[in-house]
């Protein structure tokens, strides 16, 4: 079975660059998956998640983001790619292209019909045993916020904690009550699995509760401010992560406000990065909308707060 050597730092969710005429970006996207590779304390990037737009590509265009970024990333780092799909087949479909396209391991998000629907515990074993038998790759379990009918209970959890495929958990609760119940259940079910804080808009709060890292779209724009915070948690320096935190807030609060990361969210860390230098173009595909003018100085007010705007 391909594993990926150590899910245990940080893993940008990378941003997909796109043109004006709204095709996918290769040499753009090579140079940012070339980029932050460069920043030690990364052990991974993954493709396909909300901050790539994956809504916004097709099943042939995710792959192909996938071969772009494996491809530049061959022997620096290993690549994950998300899957979003509705049904058995189309899962399975999904990560045989991402396999094919040099992805080494799956984040499996949640069906989105169980939005609305909800579902049984054992919809979702099913549905992670079809995604594994369908490549044979290390699964990702990502987890979705508490407050939807997708969200998984800390006894469903435990269970897939305890398949030997799934290794590692992307959590995103946004209810720190039960991001702590399901930290331990995940621990006390399997100790080896890694724990990985997504929530970009509250980052130290959830390094300090015993996380191993971060899968992060915000690490697609400020890796090294997020190893910084990092590396200072895992030291126990709270002083030090306080002042780095103090540098991420302000841009935090500019790309994401006091809302979870949204499409329109993703719109302005790419504003930020672009005003940063990490990318040349901040195009978004529609129906997402590019910030607006008092946007975009609140962003590159933030930037510079942090050292990072660029001219």
């Amino acid at each position: 079975m391909p594993t990926i050597a150590n899910y245990r730092g940080i893993i940008p969710a990378i941003s997909t660059p796109f043109t004006n005429d709204n095709r996918i970006d290769e040499p753009a996207l090579r140079k940012l998956a070339s980029w932050l590779a460069t920043h030690d304390g990364i052990v991974a990037v993954m493709t396909n998640g909300h901050t790539g737009e994956v809504f916004a590509l097709d099943p042939e265009e995710r792959a192909e983001v996938t071969r772009i970024v494996a491809d530049e990333l061959k022997g620096k780092l290993p690549v994950i790619s998300s899957v979003v799909c509705e049904g058995l087949t189309d899962a399975a479909h999904h990560a045989k292209l991402a396999k094919q396209a040099g992805a080494v391991g799956i984040d499996v998000m949640p069906p989105h019909h169980w939005l609305r629907f909800g579902f049984h515990a054992d919809h979702a074993t099913t549905y992670f045993q079809n995604i594994y038998d369908a490549v044979g790759l290390d699964l990702i379990c990502h987890v979705y916020p508490a407050w939807t009918r997708a969200s998984y209970s800390s006894a469903l959890l435990a269970d897939l904690a305890r398949l030997p495929y799934v290794q590692a958990f992307k959590v995103g609760q946004r209810d720190m009550s039960k991001y702590a119940r399901d930290i331990k259940a995940i621990r006390d079910a399997d100790a080896t699995k890694a724990i990985l804080t997504c929530h970009d808009e509250y980052l130290l709060a959830s390094m300090v509760q015993g996380v191993d890292g971060a899968l992060v779209g915000f690490a697609s724009a400020i890796p090294q401010l997020i190893i910084d915070l990092w590396n200072a948690v895992k030291a126990g320096d709270l002083h030090r992560a306080m002042a780095v935190q103090a540098k991420i807030t302000p841009i935090k609060e500019a790309v994401y406000g006091a809302g979870e990361p949204t499409g329109e969210a993703h719109a302005r860390m790419k504003a930020a990065m672009r005003h940063a230098g990490v990318i040349a173009n901040d195009h978004v595909r529609p129906p997402t909308h590019a910030p607006s003018a008092q946007e975009l100085e609140v962003i590159k007010a933030a930037l510079a707060q942090a050292g990072l705007l660029k001219a």
